[in-house]
C-alpha cells in the first residue's frame, strides 16, 4: 500500500511538471533543449548526470522530480526527469516557496546583456554602462563545477541545472541585449521595455518584445487540443532536429567559449529582432513571426547540442542511439 500510494505521488508530481502553462522559452523551449542534448549523449553520460542530478540537496526540488515508479519504461522514465531539469532555474524564482528562492534564485544569472544603439542606420556597441546581467561568469563557473573532482554530485546538480538553463537562455537573442534609444536611455531591459501592443493598452494585457520571442514556440506551432506537454515538446524537437541535423554544427559548437555564444546572440538581436520592419506599439507581421520561429528553432537545435556535447566531453563517452518516447 505504501508503495502504491508513493507511486501515485510521483506520478501527479510527474504531470503536473509536463501540464504546466506555456511559457516559451522559459518552459517548453528549455524542455525541447533538454531533448535535444539528450539525444547527443552516450549512455555513460546519461547513467553519470542522472545519479549525479538525484544527489541534488534536499532542498532544491530536483530530485523529487525523478519518477520512481511508472508504467514507462526506466530509459523514458529518466529522459523526462532530465527535460524538467533546465527549467529549474525558473521555478526557483517563486517565492512562495522561501527557502528554496532564497538559497537558489539568481535573477541576474539569466542574461548578459550589451548596451547598444542605431543611429543613422549604423550600429554602435556602447560602453561604461551598468552591469548586464552574469550569464557567461555563471556558466564558467557552472562548468568549472562540473569538472572539479573535489566537488560533491550535490554541488555538480546544482551546477548542470543551472548550466542546462543558461545555455538555453543565452541562444534567446534578447538575452544578450540592451538597446538604448531616447526613450530607453538606459536600455530596454531585453526587449521587455519594448511594448507590441497600443500605447496605452493596460499593463495586464501588455505584451512586450522579450515575452514575444520567449513565447515563439507555441506562436509557431500551437499546443493541439488533447496533446500533452511532453509529447508537444519530444514531436517538435524531432522536427527540429530533422531540420538542423548535429552534423550542421558539429564543426562549429565552439564549446565552453560563452563570449562567443553571446556575440552570435548578440547579432540576432541587433540585425534580426530588430529588423526595419519592427514597430514599436504594433504586433509584428506574419512574415516576421516565421522568420523569428526558424531562427529560434536553429538557436534551440544548437543549444541542445551543445548541452549534449558540453556533458559528453565532462562525463564521457561516444554518442547514444536516441531514446524515443513514442
Amino acid at each position: 500500500m505504501r508503495k502504491r500510494r508513493l507511486n501515485a505521488v510521483l506520478s501527479i508530481t510527474l504531470a503536473s511538471v509536463f501540464t504546466l502553462p506555456i511559457f516559451g522559452w522559459h518552459d517548453e523551449g528549455h524542455k525541447l533543449t533538454g531533448y535535444i542534448a539528450w539525444q547527443r549523449m552516450t549512455p555513460q553520460t546519461r547513467a553519470a548526470v542522472i545519479k549525479i542530478l538525484r544527489a541534488a540537496p534536499e532542498d532544491s526540488n530536483i530530485a523529487a522530480f525523478y519518477p520512481v515508479y511508472g508504467i514507462e519504461p526506466e530509459d523514458v522514465r529518466k529522459m523526462e526527469f532530465f527535460m524538467v531539469i533546465p527549467t529549474w532555474a525558473d521555478m526557483v524564482r517563486e517565492r512562495a516557496f522561501p527557502i528554496r528562492y532564497r538559497k537558489y534564485n539568481h535573477s541576474n544569472w539569466h542574461y548578459y546583456d550589451t548596451f547598444w544603439k542605431r543611429t543613422d542606420g549604423k550600429i554602435e556597441i556602447l560602453s561604461g554602462m551598468e552591469e548586464g546581467g552574469e550569464a557567461l561568469v555563471s556558466l564558467a563557473e557552472s562548468e568549472k563545477t562540473m569538472r572539479d573532482a573535489k566537488a560533491s554530485d550535490a554541488d555538480k546538480a546544482i551546477a548542470i541545472a543551472w548550466m542546462m538553463h543558461l545555455t538555453g537562455d543565452i541562444h534567446q537573442p534578447l538575452h544578450n541585449s540592451a538597446r538604448v534609444t531616447d526613450r530607453e536611455p538606459k536600455g530596454d531591459q531585453g526587449g521587455n521595455l519594448f511594448l507590441l501592443t497600443p500605447e496605452g493598452t493596460p499593463r495586464e494585457s501588455q505584451l512586450n518584445l522579450h515575452a514575444y520571442w520567449d513565447g515563439i514556440l507555441p506562436r509557431g506551432v500551437p499546443l493541439k487540443r488533447g496533446q500533452c506537454v511532453r509529447e508537444y515538446v519530444t514531436s517538435l524537437g524531432d522536427q527540429i532536429m530533422r531540420k538542423h541535423p548535429y552534423a550542421k554544427f558539429a564543426s562549429d559548437l565552439k564549446l565552453s567559449q560563452y563570449q562567443e555564444w553571446h556575440k552570435t546572440g548578440l547579432d540576432l538581436a541587433m540585425n534580426a529582432v530588430f529588423s526595419p520592419d519592427l514597430v514599436r506599439f504594433q504586433m509584428p507581421s506574419e512574415k516576421y513571426r516565421t522568420k523569428a520561429f526558424a531562427l529560434s528553432e536553429r538557436q534551440l537545435a544548437l543549444a541542445g547540442y551543445r548541452i549534449g556535447e558540453l556533458l559528453n566531453n565532462i562525463f564521457g563517452g561516444a554518442p547514444a542511439a536516441p531514446v524515443s518516447p513514442n
